[in-house]
């Protein structure tokens, strides 16, 4: 499917959209959750939690483990899977490869954008520190559990568009995961799709545009602000 009109305003993902930390992050949970006895593979998390919130991912992990009869801390575990995922990050993260461009234009362009992300403000300031974005984002950075409502629900989107002065109908969605995918649709706005078509679902592989990498959406920049 093809936009219809050229956006005024985008809204972006940030893991996996701007910069390359779902897998990484993934790995990490993948790590930690075969030293408790998860029975899944990597892919198979990467198709169960991709775009969640890892506390959501801790309480669904929970119901598949071994714990040998040791106690269940879910906060604990999410406290230190943060930390251990900070630690790779710090190793080894990136920018998806157009991000620092795309969002260059867009401020010099002068065109409203802003991050919608169901992770916590934490480690999307220190994911965007590391990669060098931090500073092209000023305030519009949104994070859902601020906000307090999580992807799929719309609702974060709704709270960037207001804060963008924007009609949701007007605004551009840049996502990776269906979970955002979904939102974005739900939001009523056009929603541009890092996710392959594969795996997706037909009623939103119907209505998202696909693009391969973040240059594409040069194309789709406005050219008349």
């Amino acid at each position: 499917m093809s936009p219809q009109k050229k956006p005024t305003a985008f809204i972006f993902d940030l893991d996996g959209t701007l910069i390359d930390s779902e897998w990484m992050g993934l790995e990490v949970l993948h790590d930690m959750a075969c030293a408790l006895g998860a029975p899944w593979r990597l892919e198979d998390m990467h198709a169960q939690f991709g775009g969640k919130p890892m506390a959501q991912c801790a309480a669904e992990l929970a119901k598949h483990l071994t714990l040998d009869q040791r106690p269940w801390d879910e906060a604990l575990f999410v406290k230190q899977l943060r930390a251990n995922m900070a630690i790779r990050f710090r190793q080894d993260l990136q920018e998806i490869p157009g991000a620092k461009v795309l969002l260059q234009q867009l401020h010099t362009l002068k065109i409203p954008f802003a991050i919608g992300t169901n992770g916590p403000r934490e480690k999307a300031e220190l994911t965007l520190g590391i990669t060098g974005l931090r500073d092209l984002m000023g305030e519009r950075l949104f994070c859902a559990p601020e906000v307090g409502s999580f992807k799929p629900d719309p609702a974060l989107f709704f709270h960037v568009a207001a804060a963008l002065n924007c009609a949701p109908e007007h605004c551009a969605v840049v996502e990776d995961s269906l979970p955002g995918l979904r939102a974005g649709l739900a939001a009523g706005m056009q929603v541009f799709s890092l996710h392959g078509r594969p795996g997706l679902p037909a009623e939103v592989a119907e209505r998202v545009h696909f693009i391969h990498s973040l240059s594409q959406l040069h194309a789709w920049l406005p050219s008349d602000l």
